[in-house]
Order: C-alpha cells, then sequence, then structure tokens
C-alpha cells in the first residue's frame, strides 16, 4: 500500500490542481449551464467514470503505451475534442427551446445517456493519462511492492477530491441558470454561453502537444 505520507503530500499537491479552473471544470459548468444542475451533474459523474477508466489503465500499464506513442495520443485527442465540440453545438441549436421549458431534454434524456457523454468526455482525454503517468509514481513507495495498486489508490484520491470539486461547480452554474431563467432571452443567451465553452475546450484541447513535443 502507499505510504500514509506519501498519500497526503499527493492530496495536497492534488487539491490546488484540481480547485484551480481546467478542462474538467469548464466542462462541468459548460454542462451545467446548457443542461441545468441534473445534466452537470450527470455529466461531472460520467466525466469522473471515464476518468476512473484512465487511472486503471495507467495503474496497469496501458497509460505508458498512449503517453509513448504520438499516433495514439493524437487520435485520441481529436476525438475527445471533436466530441466536445459535437456537445457544445448542440447546446447552440437548442437554447431556444431550453428557454421555453428548461428541464425538458434533461427529463427526456435518459440519465444513462447523459451520464455516457461525461464518460466519453472523461475517457477520452489523453491528457488526463499524461498527467498520471507523469505524477503518481513520483508518489510510489517501490521498496513497498505491488505498484499497480499504489497507482491505482492514488489516482482514487485525485478522483475522490476532483469529481466532488467538480460538483460543486457544476451545481453553483446550475443555480446561476435558473436565476437567469427569469428572462427567457437570458437563458437562451446561458445556454449559448454553455455550449461556446464546450466548443472552446474542444477547439484548445487541438492545441494541447504530446508530452514529448
Amino acid at each position: 500500500m502507499v505510504p500514509t505520507a506519501n498519500l497526503v503530500a499527493f492530496a495536497l499537491i492534488s487539491i490546488p490542481i484540481i480547485l484551480i479552473p481546467g478542462p474538467s471544470v469548464l466542462f462541468a459548468i459548460g454542462r451545467a449551464l446548457a443542461l441545468g444542475r441534473v445534466g452537470g451533474l450527470l455529466s461531472v459523474l460520467g466525466n469522473g467514470l471515464g476518468i476512473l477508466v484512465a487511472v486503471v489503465a495507467v495503474a496497469f500499464g496501458v497509460g505508458y503505451l498512449i503517453a509513448e506513442s504520438v499516433v495514439l495520443f493524437t487520435v485520441i485527442k481529436i476525438a475527445g475534442a471533436g466530441y466536445l465540440i459535437y456537445l457544445g453545438i448542440q447546446a447552440i441549436r437548442h437554447r431556444n427551446a431550453r428557454a421555453d421549458a428548461m428541464s425538458v431534454e434533461v427529463a427526456l434524456t435518459p440519465k444513462w445517456k447523459l451520464l455516457a457523454q461525461g464518460f466519453i468526455v472523461g475517457v477520452t482525454n489523453p491528457k488526463t493519462i499524461v498527467f498520471f503517468v507523469a505524477v503518481l509514481p513520483q508518489f510510489v513507495d517501490y521498496h513497498a511492492g505491488n505498484i499497480p495498486l499504489q497507482l491505482l489508490t492514488l489516482g482514487l484520491v485525485f478522483l475522490a477530491i476532483g469529481v466532488p470539486s467538480d460538483a460543486v461547480w457544476a451545481l453553483a452554474a446550475g443555480f446561476a441558470r435558473d436565476w437567469f431563467a427569469k428572462s427567457p432571452r437570458r437563458i437562451s443567451t446561458l445556454g449559448a454561453t454553455g455550449g461556446v465553452l464546450m466548443i472552446g475546450l474542444g477547439t484548445a484541447s487541438l492545441f494541447l502537444g504530446h508530452g514529448k513535443d
């Protein structure tokens, strides 16, 4: 198991990294602005499940393959960016419908689909895997053995901090959306803003270089 001192050190380092608004935070805010609190929270949970897959991949070595392969990294990066842009375009296209009935889309969209959308975003973010590959091994006690289990534990600590933090951002954006809902024009603009955030996030991720660049 990971020594307690290493776990504490990793948690302390993870907190500022997680709290500073990054891709996960922008995704949570964008989804909450476009879909409301329920859609935002389900997206956060789905994204967390996707990152969990990345943690497991790193713990058992698959992450190293992505970190070392520029081609594989690029393919996954483009797929993830494209999906984010698609979600953003959908949010903009349906902004007026949400102004008329904010909760209709979330109510009619199966919860598993909202989870799946967040999951796809989380699992197709190669930078997450590269981050875990670069950072997690620094907190492993190689003398204690069972390296995969130690890496998995550290990744779970990161998730245990990150998912609740992203959920708070989603809730805050969702409450702000409810306040703006008093004006149909405002909620239409807000839905479009959420879409623009996701398109911007997807576009920006296309320019993120491989760790070896």
